[in-house]
């Protein structure tokens, strides 16, 4: 089992800045896909950022230009900068890692909590 354990969520005012962190108990992102999602109360859980095992990105549109997923493969560290937070992008923020084939896992931290005020 692999534990992941994010850190950096916390209270910013709006145009604010903060940078999460996903540290993983083994090597694991190097060969995983990393995500960061998030969940808002009272709504559905939605993908903010994915990074690929090919380094491709994909962003959701409501943080495209603001938001930025990088992965360390050393440090064994997924991360999102996130710039120019406004208070829809309040709600906790999970990472993840997936593999799919014959050794597929799916594993997610406990979430830290981001609130931007207005």
């Amino acid at each position: 089992q692999v534990q992941l354990v994010e850190s950096g969520g916390g209270l910013v005012q709006a145009g604010g800045s903060l940078r999460l962190s996903c540290a993983a108990s083994r090597s694991i992102f190097s060969t995983s896909v990393s995500n960061w999602y998030r969940q808002a109360p009272g709504k559905q859980r939605e993908l903010v950022a994915r990074i690929t095992v090919g380094n491709i990105i994909n962003y959701a549109d409501s943080v495209k230009g603001r938001f930025t997923i990088s992965r360390d493969n050393v440090k064994n560290t997924v991360s999102l900068q996130m710039n120019s937070l406004k208070p829809e992008d309040t709600a906790v923020y999970y990472c993840n890692a997936q593999r799919r084939g014959i050794t597929s896992y799916d594993y997610w931290g406990q979430g830290t909590q981001v609130t931007v005020s207005s």
